[in-house]
């Protein structure tokens, strides 16, 4: 039997930064924060390792923040939204770091900061060299544990979401320790992560299946960019899953990347080398590997004795493998890391669909566009994750029928499958055929096992990666690699039958 709880708050699923950021801002409203795995386990957040980049130094300006984010976003990112990110940024950080966040400090006190591709000052705030998630994470849910005005249910998979006949959202259902609970709520923010899981390389948690994309995209709230993946040039290729990561901090201080003879490759493929955008150095690891001359990553040089101290997540992680970083180049490979894509929303992270919100990896705010900006993306957690929560908590409570919106499981081996395919057909290199033959695949898994949540967001992605016939950001097809005029992908699930997908602006 379900059971059946009235919240007078909002709920939040998801406890990454964004969820967690949310629910307290929230106050002084009551908040129900929903997670599957425990605290500071099973979100991207507590594994991200750059940092936050934020405009903190004398030197820089949100000004400058702003347009760097921009000219990654390869024509996508929506200007405005980028602005509130770098404006609001700074403070963010300071307020992590007023949380407990143990920032890494110069000997004057200031933040120190590291510089990541594509930025043009050295922005990005760190925690002993690559543990900013981890650090980060600790000090926001020391504090959410301490919230008088926030409850926290572990053991909580979110099943389906509540709606009335006018397209509110009115709660969820999850299964709470598996007994099946239905709540209802003022609004709900979604905070579920992004699409790892639905890739079979990928340094992410391999939880993340797109479950929140999907139930929203079910219940017909708008989607924005789902076609657009960011693959992580240097993921540590030693075969685990998930793959662990050598942050882009490491090409900051110097680390160069080479193939099996020991030669730099990267200025053949772009001015700024080793610093290039995320694509354009992902594609270029790619193409050497398919080449049969592999790919590593050197910081011998850059790094060397000093990896226990400043690196010590990557040196772990290398030497699992049996590769000892000071003394040998580090096998990397691309990873799906990142989705830019997500649910539509605005700056206070409202959804097409009234009383669902949406903040972090799992919404669209049109901030990253094409190709996000390195370390941004756990800022983007902090600034719209706050705006949120804070626009949540004024929601009124609804009284009007509701029913649910449920998705089928896809079982475990139909999900490798998928996976497999994902990588093959809708990783760093894409073209027509591909595509195609994983929406058939998409078509046959639905067939045998029903509409999942994770084929509905794996459909988004191959859809929308088929419809748009140009390469842009990380989106790059074989058969179209050439730039079209730059449009944003805007679309609902009714939109997504073949073959007469079109764009909107938003």
């Amino acid at each position: 039997m379900t059971e059946r709880i009235r919240h007078d708050g909002i709920v939040v699923v998801g406890a990454g930064l964004a969820g967690l950021t949310a629910a307290l801002a929230a106050a002084p409203a009551r908040v129900l924060v929903l997670t599957e795995a425990p605290l500071n386990a099973g979100c991207s957040s507590a594994w991200a390792q750059g940092g936050m980049a934020a405009a903190l130094s004398p030197d820089d300006a949100p000004e400058l923040h702003a347009a760097d984010t921009v000219a990654a976003g390869a024509g996508l990112v929506n200007a405005a939204m980028a602005r509130l990110l770098a404006e609001e940024g700074p403070a963010a950080v300071r307020a992590l770091a007023d949380l407990g966040a143990p920032f890494d400090r110069t000997e004057s006190g200031a933040f120190a900061q590291s510089l990541e591709a594509a930025h043009g000052k050295a922005r990005v705030a760190r925690v002993k060299g690559d543990q900013a998630g981890r650090a980060i994470m600790e000090a926001v849910s020391v504090a959410v544990l301490a919230a008088p005005h926030v409850q926290v249910r572990t053991g909580a998979k979110l099943t389906g979401l509540l709606q009335e006949e006018s397209g509110r959202i009115r709660g969820v259902l999850a299964l709470i320790d598996g007994r099946p609970v239905e709540i209802t709520a003022r609004a709900v923010v979604l905070a579920t992560g992004g699409v790892g899981g639905l890739y079979a390389i990928t340094t992410t948690p391999a939880e993340l299946k797109g479950e929140g994309l999907g139930l929203a995209a079910l219940a017909g709230a708008r989607i924005a960019d789902p076609e657009f993946v960011q693959f992580h040039p240097t993921a540590i290729d030693i075969a685990r899953d998930p793959a662990p990561l050598a942050t882009e901090a490491l090409r900051g201080e110097g680390a160069v990347l080479v193939n099996a003879d020991g030669e730099r490759f990267m200025d053949r493929y772009h001015p700024a080398g080793e610093l290039a955008p995320r694509d354009v150095v992902a594609r270029a690891i790619h193409a050497e590997r398919e080449a049969g001359r592999g790919a590593f990553l050197d910081a011998r040089e850059a790094v060397g004795k000093h990896f226990p101290d400043e690196f010590p997540t990557v040196f772990a992680a290398c030497l699992s493998g049996g590769v000892d970083p000071r003394k040998q180049p580090i096998p990397v490979a691309p990873a799906c890391h990142y989705h830019m894509g997500g649910i539509a929303t605005d700056a206070d992270g409202a959804t097409s669909l009234p009383g669902l919100f949406a903040a972090g990896e799992c919404a669209s705010t049109g901030v990253h566009g094409a190709n996000r900006l390195a370390s941004n993306s756990l800022l983007e957690a902090a600034v719209f994750g706050a705006r949120a929560g804070r626009a949540a908590a004024t929601q009124n409570d609804a009284k009007g029928p509701f029913t649910a919106v449920t998705a089928a499981e896809l079982p475990p081996v139909a999900l490798q499958a998928l996976r497999e395919a994902m990588s093959r057909d809708a990783g760093v290199i894409r073209d027509a055929a591909g595509l195609t033959r994983l929406l058939d695949l998409i078509d046959a898994l639905e067939a045998a096992h029903g509409r999942s949540a994770p084929l509905v967001a794996a459909r988004l992605v191959a859809a929308c990666a088929l419809a748009r016939r140009e390469s842009r950001g990380g989106h790059f097809r074989a058969d179209f690699p050439g730039r079209a005029e730059p449009v944003r992908t805007v679309v609902t699930l009714p939109a997504l039958e073949r073959p007469g997908l079109r764009f909107a602006a938003e």
